[in-house]
């Protein structure tokens, strides 16, 4: 199964920053794609960077959707939107949405319909925090969230996977190599279960390029999401880069 790189953004950037980013970033494809390249900007620059991303063979995405396809739902945005922008993919459930918006896993379900209706694929982010897995919760907690998140008519071609411990979001501290093989294969599991074999989980916690490689030859891990290491086209690429076939 090909790599998929995503990069997160978050609530970072002003036009001139995005366009000098997507001009270093889209300067290394030249020779091709080492492996499924996906940039997730801010809603107020996926206009800008849309074009040269494209153009580069690079894939956009949004951070978060509205369930709804229109309607009095000021500051909030429409997956048919994000398609009309050029968008591909879509994040839902991301845990800073859980916890400062208190998104349930209802509320991602139903932005992940949305996703797939406007013909997006819907990354949903599920993960545990701190206090959970210290309370050997974590397996139960991530496995609620994903039966929960998972919409009617999922697929493998719709829908990514994002396990992304919320303690090592941000932190410095990655999970290390058997926490998240051992994650990784039981989510596996349960995706066998309810979708059936062929859904890339991603893996997302403090990733960076001195950790990338380590985490990409783990089993059952098809990709990574990436926060900070995103917002620098150097870092992000070498840890593209580790994202090639063997």
């Amino acid at each position: 199964m090909r790599s998929l790189i995503a990069g997160n953004w978050k609530m970072h950037g002003t036009l001139a920053w995005a366009g000098d980013q997507v001009r270093r970033l889209t300067e290394k494809t030249r020779d091709g794609l080492p492996c499924d390249v996906l940039v997730c900007p801010p809603a107020t620059l996926l206009s800008t960077v849309a074009g040269p991303l494209r153009d580069a063979g690079i894939l956009l995405g949004a951070q978060d959707c509205h369930h709804e396809t229109r309607g009095a739902f000021t500051g909030d945005i429409a997956a048919t939107m994000l398609a009309d922008l050029g968008c591909s993919h879509v994040l839902v459930g991301h845990s800073e949405r859980r916890s400062f918006h208190r998104e349930s896993s209802h509320d991602v379900r139903k932005k992940a319909m949305a996703a797939h209706r406007a013909g997006l694929v819907a990354i949903i982010c599920i993960g545990e925090d701190r206090n959970e897995r210290r309370a050997g919760k974590a397996f139960d907690t991530t496995a609620e969230q994903l039966a929960r998140s998972l919409p009617a008519g999922a697929t493998a071609a719709n829908t990514v996977i994002a396990w992304e411990p919320v303690w090592a979001i941000g932190t410095g501290d990655s999970a290390n190599v058997p926490d998240v093989l051992a994650m990784h294969r039981f989510l596996k599991q349960q995706l066998m279960t309810l979708l059936g074999d062929g859904v890339r989980l991603l893996y997302g916690g403090s990733v960076n390029p001195s950790n990338s490689r380590e985490l990409l030859d783990i089993e059952q891990v098809d990709g990574l999401l990436i926060g900070g290491a995103s917002l620098d086209p150097e870092r992000f690429w070498q840890i593209a880069t580790d994202g090639a076939p063997d």
